[in-house]
């Protein structure tokens, strides 16, 4: 009976050491990918792709909106496409978003993220409640603002570039306006 008890626990040691070995091996060794996970980031990517070329992005209505955004936190926000039309139509579609964000890297724009907008009061028009998009749920941003807007809803998805404030947060501080020129 005892050797059948030394065995199991033996067992369970040897276990336990493989798998902190293996979270070690995971630690020291980060996927290297610099795309965020998860069902949104994924739909946002599969959506956006052809964006990645800022023509293709322009051939498609959007076109630049206020230059480079850099923020009061750390970080920027990066260079904003906007399509005028989606952005006043007062609805959402998570394959259709109302802006596209860029960095500038060596004179070129790499696309890093989008953002959803929505006009308030178009929003309102159809609903009470704020805007939720894949269960994520939009920032009122009122008037007046930075940006010239009137009252809007707004959620940024880092779908090409992780942020390590979120997926969904505003500023993302591995992005800079520093290589910017307009």
């Amino acid at each position: 009976m005892k050797t059948k008890y030394f065995l199991f626990v033996g067992s369970v040691v040897l276990l336990l050491l493989a798998f902190t070995a293996c979270a070690q091996a995971e630690r020291d060794n980060p996927p290297q990918s610099d795309e965020p996970a998860g069902p949104f980031a994924t739909a946002v990517r599969q959506a956006t792709e052809r964006f990645s070329d800022v023509e293709a992005a322009k051939a498609a209505g959007y076109g630049m909106f206020m230059g480079c955004v850099n923020g009061p936190q750390e970080g920027a926000m990066g260079v904003h496409f906007a399509n005028g039309d989606l952005v006043g139509d007062g609805a959402l579609d998570p394959t259709l978003p109302e802006a596209l964000i860029y960095e500038s890297e060596g004179g070129k724009l790499r696309l890093v993220g989008v953002e959803y907008v929505v006009i308030a009061e178009a929003w309102h028009a159809n609903s009470e409640m704020p805007p939720v998009l894949m269960g994520q749920l939009f920032h009122y941003v009122g008037s007046p603002n930075r940006y010239g807007l009137p009252a809007f809803y707004e959620l940024h998805v880092w779908a090409w570039k992780s942020n390590p404030n979120g997926t969904f947060a505003d500023w993302n501080p591995q992005v800079s306006c520093e290589g910017y020129t307009s």
